[in-house]
């Protein structure tokens, strides 16, 4: 489902796709209420998670999208197509779902990837 600088990962348990409209400095209200939003570019937002995955894997999905900028390739849900583009990776969550010695598992990881 999707690849990061050209390599497939492991499909993700949940992605929702976003889109973000990204305003001139000067846009807002002016004193008649009449908003002036001043569009200047459409920024993709995707939401990832994966469900319950083991150390190894939480491991593996956390440092792929570990540098500061990534290649990514998606099924984009305007164009109907798989898109390749530049996104930067938000704030991670791991938090543990279980902790033993023969088990040991992440409830869940989950974070933002944002079009650069």
């Amino acid at each position: 489902m999707i690849k990061v600088n050209g390599v497939t990962i492991k499909t993700p348990s949940s992605m929702t796709w976003g889109l973000q409209d990204v305003s001139d400095a000067a846009a807002g209200r002016t004193d008649d209420a009449v908003m002036h939003k001043n569009r200047i570019a459409q920024k993709v937002k995707l939401s990832l998670s994966w469900n319950n995955p083991t150390r190894e894997e939480a491991a593996a999905i956390l440092q792929t999208f570990n540098p500061e900028y990534i290649m990514v390739t998606y099924p984009d849900a305007m164009s109907g197509l798989n898109e390749t583009r530049e996104f930067y990776v938000g704030d991670r969550s791991a938090p543990v779902k279980i902790w033993t010695i023969s088990n040991k598992r992440y409830s869940q990881i989950s974070f933002d990837i944002i079009e650069r």
